[in-house]
């Protein structure tokens, strides 16, 4: 209820309530999934018109801000679940020892497969270099490019000690230069215009014009194309291939003892969640929804190859990788 009230009217509110209303769902996640145009919103009526309960989010700037958030608060965190995790993050995840096998859930469509009995996908999609048509009319069309092209033609990327692009390019960039990341790092920094520390305030900054580039996703352009129905925003498929983002919930240790979590976890596979995922997140829907996406999904440009590096692998590189990157972004 979204309106003031006396403390005498609450109390009586409290008196009068039904047993099980107090029933409530704490779901920590990022800035942009709980905007009021993100998913949460209609997520949040959907699930508490199902479970007759309260949804509570939580939010922190990005996906990897809600890990660092969670290992903070240890055991005595107060969320049931953290959605915008991604692979990336999620052996990580499991060692901080603060989450909790799931039970079933529903069919999913992930490209590859999914076989985790912790994590549970809700989207997926690939990150990409998103330019204006206008102000780029030759965009890079790889990543090699990318590095060594004209230093005046910025892009705005994020800090991947906060957010999950921010990591993804860190891993894209490694994937595809190996050892020789750091001197790639020192060569794109020039056109690196500024840093965020989540994917909204980049994204915000590139379409009030502050870059011609921004770091975001090959979904991107899907949303001015049906929400505005504008075609200035491109994405853009690498030669060496995109790295691809598989973003996921998981219920804590806390959740464990709350029997709406595993509700939670078995609705974000159903239709009724994902339907709001692609229009409202601008993702792929990790499983089946109950029609078939805009068009406007047609027209995107698919990745050559996908690149994933190994959630074992990334745990024990992630920091010595983003140290890597703060010491040649820092000079």
């Amino acid at each position: 209820m979204r309106y003031l009230m006396t403390s005498v009217s609450a109390a009586l509110l409290v008196m009068v309530a039904p047993a099980g209303a107090a029933d409530k769902l704490t779901v920590y996640t990022y800035e942009s999934f709980n905007a009021e145009w993100g998913p949460g919103p209609q997520v949040e009526k959907a699930f508490e018109a199902e479970c007759k309960c309260d949804l509570e989010f939580v939010s922190v700037a990005d996906g990897v801000a809600l890990l660092n958030r969670l290992k903070l608060e240890g055991k005595s965190t107060k969320a049931d679940i953290v959605l915008g995790l991604d692979t990336n993050l999620i052996a990580e995840a499991k060692g901080s020892g603060l989450f909790t096998p799931h039970g079933t859930t529903g069919e999913l469509t992930i490209p590859g497969g999914w076989n985790d009995d912790v994590f549970v996908p809700y989207d997926y999609g690939y990150f990409s270099v998103v330019y204006n048509k206008d102000k780029l009319p030759n965009p890079p069309k790889s990543l090699h490019e990318l590095v060594n092209g004209n230093p005046n033609d910025k892009i705005v990327i994020q800090d991947p000690r906060t957010s999950t692009p921010g990591l993804g390019l860190v891993l894209w960039m490694r994937a595809v230069y190996g050892e020789d990341a750091g001197e790639a790092w020192n060569k794109l920094k020039d056109r690196v215009l500024t840093v965020t520390p989540g994917w909204s305030e980049a994204y915000g900054l590139f379409t009030k014009g502050e870059a011609p580039m921004v770091l975001s996703y090959t979904t991107s352009p899907a949303y001015h194309l049906i929400a505005e129905k504008d075609d200035t925003y491109k994405a853009t498929a690498f030669q060496e291939g995109n790295y691809m983002q598989v973003e996921v919930a998981g219920i804590t240790t806390t959740g464990a003892n709350n029997p709406l979590a595993q509700k939670f976890i078995s609705f974000m596979t159903s239709p009724a969640f994902q339907d709001i995922i692609p229009q409202t997140n601008w993702m792929y829907p990790a499983a089946k929804t109950s029609g078939p996406l805009d068009p406007a999904f047609d027209t995107l440009p698919e990745p050559v190859k996908p690149l994933l590096l190994s959630p074992e692998v990334v745990q024990q590189n992630r920091k010595a990788w983003t140290d890597e990157w703060l010491s040649v972004m820092g000079q």
